[in-house]
């Protein structure tokens, strides 16, 4: 099959391109000194058009109309169908941008990513304006160039979750917040657990020992990977075998580095887990937003560290087998507290301005304000100067705070600061998605409950392993969910793990 194998040979190059953009993206947001950020997004904007130019390419091209030929009388879901597929579809979607455009949001992330961080240290969102205003009027562009018809949103959207728009978010939204309200009531009626052991004085360093220990019970494969230290936790893959996670450590605030850590090793598993038959081919390939990205979607990829940070980690089971082990890191700080006060002091429901932060109950009403503000900015409505106060006056309606100062506010998300513009929703779409096949699985396996109870996470790991990671980008996000849980994506179920979390 030469012909298959050609296309291969180009996009195994383009692959390594994007994945030096990912360690050069690493790098900036964990070791690289600040002065280092404009020539950073040069470096990263030249790379970025040199991948596009690679997959556009006459040799491309040719060897991608080669393969269209030569797949005829596959499956229609088999892998060499797919990477054919897929490989038109982008070439198609970039064919549609101009070079120049796709290199100055490139070089833009970089520089903007350093002015985010300098503003939200000072709390001065005017410093980061000028780099989110530009950031917003190249999203309009780029969504004008490969269109839309309802909202300018629909086209920045489709790049992270392909198949959602502004009326089908909207209409998740609608049901989930009416699902969501009553069972917040229920839970903000209850006296509120002690917390207060939360907020002592917790050394980083022991935070980092548990944390690695953490990463490591889950499935977490450290000679493929390594955690590090960033403003804003992230993971990035520089192929199956070299998965990177940060975290962040409050030294007055224990559960942000033991949350944030689940969470990214979530999506490192995923990324771990991909068939390594996919590397450097377009199933472990993000071509579209022209990322190193294995998972089939943003909201899938936030379906696996959703799943682990809340239904694992967040759970009464987790804490009675391992909080013994935490105590041992933090004898002093956690004297007076048993396994049941500590875990129902991390899943109290109390309604606060930081959304990583978030409990389950408001965390999707966080996510809800941010795209409502996303397509603000996105349709004009909005100006990027008026972006504060609209900010503030959203978090006053929805969780009656009072937001104190910028940092706390506007700025607190990278997001805007990368470009990401559409890439909210995938947060919620991801916690639907995780309940989903959670309650598939347990259904399908009775003994997986019995397995988790015994600290057994590799039982869930080969699971989700077999039935999501290893699939990378092969199938869609609908289709792997009607493969393994038999519909659509469907809020019923996370509505239901909610209601027997916290009204019960």
């Amino acid at each position: 099959m030469t012909q298959l194998a050609s296309l291969q040979e180009r996009i195994a190059a383009v692959n390594d391109v994007l994945n030096a953009i990912s360690v050069l993206t690493w790098d900036s947001r964990t070791m690289m000194p600040a002065g280092g950020a404009e020539t950073r997004g040069h470096q990263i904007a030249t790379l970025t058009r040199i991948a596009r130019d690679l997959l556009l390419s006459p040799e491309t091209e040719r060897a991608l109309e080669e393969a269209e030929k030569a797949i005829d009388g596959f499956a229609e879901d088999s892998p060499k169908i797919r990477v054919v597929q897929q490989t038109r579809y982008a070439v198609e979607h970039h064919k549609r941008v101009p070079a120049a455009l796709i290199q100055e949001r490139a070089a833009l992330r970089t520089v903007a990513q350093a002015a985010w961080i300098e503003a939200r240290l000072k709390s001065d969102f005017p410093i980061f304006a000028p780099y989110l205003a530009k950031t917003v009027e190249l999203s309009r562009a780029y969504a004008d160039c490969i269109g839309w018809r309802e909202h300018p949103y629909d086209a920045m959207v489709s790049i992270y979750e392909p198949g959602e728009t502004t009326a089908s978010l909207k209409n998740l939204f609608d049901e989930l917040r009416s699902g969501l309200l009553p069972i917040l009531d229920v839970a903000r009626s209850r006296p509120q657990p002690r917390s207060d052991f939360l907020f002592r004085d917790y050394p980083e360093e022991r935070q980092r020992a548990f944390g690695l220990s953490l990463a490591e019970k889950l499935g977490y494969d450290f000679q493929r990977g390594r955690l590090d230290t960033a403003v804003h936790p992230f993971e990035v893959s520089f192929t199956r075998n070299d998965v990177r996670i940060t975290t962040r450590y409050s030294r007055n605030y224990l559960p942000a580095s033991i949350f944030g850590t689940a969470h990214e090793t979530g999506h490192g598993l995923y990324e771990q887990g991909i068939d390594s038959a996919y590397t450097r081919t377009a199933l472990a390939t993000d071509l579209i937003g022209l990322y190193a990205v294995g998972g089939t979607s943003f909201g899938a990829h936030e379906s696996q560290s959703r799943l682990w940070e809340n239904h694992i980690v967040r759970s009464r089971t987790f804490w009675q087998l391992h909080f013994a082990e935490l105590w041992k890191h933090f004898p002093d700080q956690l004297r007076d507290v048993n396994d049941e006060e500590f875990y129902r002091a991390v899943t109290r429901v109390e309604p606060g301005l930081i959304r990583v932060e978030a409990d389950e109950l408001t965390y999707d009403l966080h996510i809800m304000l941010r795209v409502e503000i996303e397509c603000a900015l996105m349709d004009g409505s909005l100006p990027v100067t008026d972006l504060p106060e609209a900010w503030n006056a959203a978090i006053k309606r929805d969780l009656g705070l009072v937001v104190p100062d910028d940092a706390r506010g506007v700025l607190q998300d990278v997001h805007w600061s990368t470009g990401y513009i559409g890439s909210f929703p995938t947060y919620t779409i991801g916690n639907v998605m995780g309940a989903q096949v959670m309650e598939t699985l347990r259904k399908e396996l009775p003994s997986l409950d019995r397995a988790i109870k015994a600290g057994e996470y590799s039982v869930l790991a080969e699971e989700l392993r077999s039935r999501i990671w290893r699939h990378g980008r092969r199938f869609k996000r609908d289709e792997l969910l009607r493969r393994e849980t038999g519909r659509a994506l469907d809020p019923a179920p996370y509505l239901a793990y909610l209601r027997r979390k916290y009204e019960t």
